[in-house]
């Protein structure tokens, strides 16, 4: 009798046993799947937080990924096979793009920066050749966490159901978990709640860009030029990661012999493409910028120049099809003409001939032209063979930059009248070629990312105007006042309304994060400013 009650009680206690077992086990494999999708946004918004002792804002944080945790962690567990394979796709889309992004920029996405991924969409390809380390790691991460999900629903899904008796098996109260599930995406940004979760949040930052405001119209030029200038063609030569240093140990003493002006290191407006290009086209008052100042609605360089009776040019030699970097509509339609140019890894060489054509005929022309230079991959812009497999980061950028100019300069002047000719040569931003490091556009911009050259082809005259300069100081937010002036606008205007001519050093040093202009009308954007060049 006693052998029976002995092995009833030890029936039972097995059990009960087992579900406490795979209800813990489920348990923890959900949250390990949940920590490794959230871990760059748990680190910044909890614990970085925590360790600022911003113990407030931390908690909060906490407790809104535990709500959205929490629905996650039900409908995983609650939902139909067919709805969960569903649930499981889109958390997967959102929170690969999400550590993606944080695994090779080492920052946290938000909406600003979503805009700007989107601009460079069409650098993917080059991105995942350059970063195949990051990208593999962070797809690594995600693969582990949906299996890590899918074991939580095989531990949890049998004791559910026996303690629920079956209650969701048939699906009926599926469309209620998923709006739950959904819940927080809608409810969260107008309740002021944050942060919204890695699984999640791309959906809302896409919906916030395609109901954006669109694009504002650009303002009018109210300056009144002068009737006559000594130059009638200008030339903003914008290159492609070309840094200061790079150009003074690789290009300089190749063009010793042609005459210029050299105003040494330059800072760039920023660290990434697309907010250094929208800020040089668009002209950028150094002294008023601020997180409010919205770069869309300035006149641009095109409408000054237009307004002075220069024809308008734009060549691309970095993308074929609409343009890159934030030229949006309205910007568009003041340039007289665009042009992408294409010829492999003599693009840059192809734009400085066409270029030279232009510079024999006719006419005041303004010409903006994006060189090809040598965006990552490095190695995609010399000939295969050129350098020994395996060679290091430092040799393969070197090699760009010197097959990438091989010929440039010569092939740009070949032949030209330059007393009424002023091109400025520099780069988009510098590069940080060390191991184990994103060369620019990282999360935490050093001193090199903004590094880039500044010269100057000018009349004969204008060098005792300009050569004479102490060096250093500069920054590109100087090309707009110093071509304004050069277009016949009077330099106390220029000078008033965005920055010091190159003539003397900048008067405030600006730079611009990848959210250059506002998502929205009334919205912020990234911007910092200083006295000490950036980075520094």
């Amino acid at each position: 009798m006693n052998n029976g009650l002995s092995d009833s009680l030890s029936g039972v206690d097995s059990s009960a046993k087992w579900p406490v077992v795979r209800i813990l086990t489920g348990f923890l494999l959900f949250c390990g799947a949940y920590a490794l999708i959230n871990q760059v946004l748990l680190t910044h918004s909890v614990l970085y937080r925590a360790a600022a002792y911003d113990y407030v804002n931390a908690s909060w944080a906490l407790l809104s990924f535990a709500a959205q945790a929490l629905l996650l962690f039900a409908a995983t567990i609650l939902l139909p096979r067919k709805w969960f394979l569903v649930c499981i796709t889109f958390v997967g889309i959102s929170a690969g793009i999400n550590g993606i992004y944080s695994q090779i920029v080492g920052d946290t996405l938000d909406l600003q920066k979503s805009g700007w991924l989107l601009t460079e969409a069409r650098q993917a390809g080059a991105a995942a050749g350059e970063f195949a380390a990051p990208l593999g790691l962070a797809l690594g991460k995600l693969l582990i966490s949906i299996i890590l999900m899918i074991g939580a629903r095989r531990a949890l899904r049998d004791p559910v159901r026996q303690l629920t008796a079956n209650q969701f098996a048939g699906g009926k109260t599926a469309p209620a978990l998923i709006a739950l599930l959904i819940a927080p995406s809608f409810l969260w940004p107008p309740l002021g709640l944050y942060p919204l979760a890695a699984e999640r949040n791309i959906y809302n930052f896409a919906a916030a860009i395609v109901t954006a405001d669109p694009p504002p119209a650009r303002a009018e030029v109210s300056a009144i030029p002068g009737q006559d200038t000594e130059i009638d063609k200008i030339i903003w030569l914008i290159d492609e990661s070309v840094s200061h240093d790079g150009f003074n140990r690789i290009i300089a003493p190749k063009i010793t012999e042609i005459r210029h002006i050299d105003f040494g290191e330059a800072a760039s407006m920023g660290h990434c493409s697309t907010p250094s290009n929208v800020a040089l086209r668009s002209g950028v008052n150094v002294r008023r910028v601020n997180t409010t100042t919205d770069l869309r609605r300035t006149a641009s360089i095109w409408a000054y120049a237009a307004k002075a009776g220069y024809f308008t040019t734009m060549i691309d030699g970095q993308v074929t099809g609409p343009p890159q970097n934030l030229l949006l509509a309205p910007e568009r339609a003041l340039i007289g003409s665009y042009r992408n140019v294409d010829n492999g890894q003599r693009t840059d060489l192809a734009i400085a001939r066409m270029l030279n054509a232009d510079l024999k005929s006719e006419g005041k022309q303004f010409t903006y032209a994006l060189l090809r230079g040598v965006h990552f991959q490095y190695r995609d812009h010399y000939p295969k063979g050129a350098l020994p497999d395996g060679s290091s980061t430092q040799a393969q950028y070197d090699k760009a930059i010197s097959y990438s100019k091989a010929g440039f300069f010569d092939a740009l002047l070949d032949g030209v009248d330059r007393s009424r000719v002023a091109i400025f040569y520099t780069s988009d931003h510098g590069q940080n070629i060390r191991d184990g490091v994103t060369p620019h556009c990282s999360g935490d911009p050093v001193q090199e990312e903004f590094s880039v050259p500044l010269i100057a082809f000018l009349p004969a005259g204008m060098h005792d105007v300009y050569g004479v300069a102490e060096l250093g100081g500069r920054s590109l937010s100087q090309l707009f006042p110093t071509s304004l002036g050069l277009m016949g606008y009077e330099a106390a205007y220029a000078t008033e309304n965005y920055d010091n001519a190159l003539t003397v050093p900048t008067a405030r040093f600006v730079w611009f994060g990848r959210g250059v202009v506002p998502v929205k009308d009334g919205g912020t954007i990234d911007v910092w400013s200083g006295e000490h060049f950036p980075g520094r």
